[in-house]
């Protein structure tokens, strides 16, 4: 314990982004906040999901670029992955933002206490560090963002040697000859870029008609079609069965019968909340059949003066989000005037090879939702700096409303694949997030040449007056 302080305006339990960035915003706002953390601050995103996992996309992406260096003339030698070496650098990019966190949280006098956090009824949080001893605290109001643990899957064990969980596999030592990835969505398919090029055979099996199943379709193929090219059997529309270990193999069971032999199974199917040690039944809160805390569009939960955020309740899992939760509880808190998040406009970015990104409407969704649109695709072939960076597999794909005059209204929805779009949708997102207009953002200059220009293109066209296609 850091403070034998008891009453606090705010208490939050979970240290991840939705907790640290709730603790560092109310604090700014002039609260007085305790953190509760069981683990280690940063949760999920820091130590076992987002930046650990893009370490080793990038270690895969300097591999890959190393490999067809001679392309340009720079004559490097065949490279050869070194894990030790990429797993210390991953440890240490880890280390400092830990450290980062930390730094902020003092420097904001928040006061963090190590321990499980547990609901004990009123406005009471106890907490139980690991030596055993217990402190109860409270808070005018609490804040629970203690996050989610991978999902499971009958027949498949956990043993953390041949089958393992998504959290897992980003501390391996050892590239598997032959892995396979249970689940095709945005956590199995960079897994499967990045084991693809560290050299495994990867199989991926999705019961899903298509991998990346919240994409629109016309970037799930793109993606379908480069894993292909790349040698990543994909299976869609399969249910997994089971697997048949022995002592280092295993045959993973499948119900069309046609087997897969395999060094490693990583099960990735998804992330579930994680309330099971928050004591809710306390202050008479439930959480519904798959764990989630129901919330109101203000995030908050059915005990006045108890907020839920993050991978707690049931939206998009993605740290931004929680970021975003964050700010609209602290706002809410202090009476300010807040704008409930809109979930169907948020940024998704998934960083396997070739990147994806998109914010707002899929076409399906468009329609589902009865607007008459149009949609517009260019395509990375035809990008200048796509060719010098030797990289032009992918699309940009703009759906835009199509008014009852015939012009064109709101963006819609912005869907990219291809390189770098993670960096690159920012423009689109703003687009969808302020209803911008086709002819508003037809007017944008984009600096040339630039892989940004392609969005630029795509919605030109969409006037009638396209320059290059």
């Amino acid at each position: 314990m850091e403070d034998t302080k008891s009453h606090y305006d705010l208490v939050i339990v979970g240290g991840g982004p939705g907790g640290y960035g709730a603790a560092l915003y109310g604090a700014a706002a002039g609260l007085d906040v305790a953190l509760v953390e069981m683990g280690k601050l940063g949760g999920t995103c820091l130590h076992v999901g987002c930046i650990p996992a893009k370490e080793l996309l990038e270690t895969a992406s300097v591999l890959r670029t190393v490999s067809q260096a001679e392309e340009y003339g720079v004559k490097a030698g065949a490279p050869e992955l070194d894990m030790l070496q990429l797993m210390s650098r991953k440890q240490g990019v880890i280390d400092t933002l830990t450290s980062g966190v930390e730094g902020l949280l003092a420097r904001r006098s928040v006061t963090v206490f190590s321990g499980v956090g547990k609901l004990a009824g009123g406005n009471q949080v106890k907490v139980s560090p690991s030596d055993g001893s217990e402190q109860v605290i409270s808070g005018d109001n609490i804040i629970l963002a203690s996050g989610s643990k991978p999902r499971s899957i009958p027949g498949f064990e956990i043993d953390g040697t041949l089958v393992v969980t998504s959290d897992q596999l980003l501390s391996i030592t050892k590239v598997p000859s032959r892995a396979v990835i249970i689940g095709g969505g945005a956590i199995g398919v960079e897994f499967a870029s990045a084991l693809n090029d560290f050299g495994s055979t990867v199989t991926v099996v999705e019961a899903l008609p298509q991998i990346l199943a919240g994409c629109d379709k016309d970037i799930a193929k793109v993606v379908h079609r480069s894993f292909q090219k790349r040698g990543i059997d994909i299976r869609t529309g399969i249910m997994v069965e089971g697997h048949t270990p022995t002592s280092d193999t295993t045959t993973v069971l499948l119900n069309d019968g046609k087997n897969i032999e395999a060094d490693l199974v990583v099960i990735s199917v998804g992330r579930r909340p994680y309330p099971d040690l928050l004591g809710l039944e306390s202050v008479g809160i439930s959480a519904d059949q798959r764990g989630f805390v129901p919330v109101t569009e203000f995030c908050e939960t059915q005990s006045s003066g108890i907020y839920a955020i993050g991978d707690l309740i049931d939206t998009p899992q993605l740290a931004h989000v929680a970021f975003a939760e964050a700010i609209l509880a602290i706002k809410r808190i202090c009476k300010e005037k807040v704008t409930p998040v809109d979930y169907a406009k948020v940024p998704w970015a998934i960083y396997c090879h070739p990147e994806v990104a998109f914010a707002g409407l899929t076409e399906a969704e468009a329609i589902e939702a009865g607007y008459n649109m149009e949609v517009s695709k260019h395509r990375y072939s035809g990008n200048g700096r796509a060719m010098i960076v030797g990289d032009t597999d992918g699309l940009i794909k703009v759906v835009a409303e199509k008014l009852p005059d015939g012009t064109l209204g709101q963006i819609l929805g912005v869907h990219m694949v291809g390189p770098w779009v993670t960096e690159q949708l920012g423009q689109g997102y703003l687009a969808v997030n302020w209803e911008a207009t086709v002819a508003e953002v037809a007017e944008f200059i984009q600096p040339h040449p630039t892989l940004s220009e392609l969005f630029g293109e795509t919605v030109m066209s969409l006037t009638g007056r396209g320059l290059h296609g």
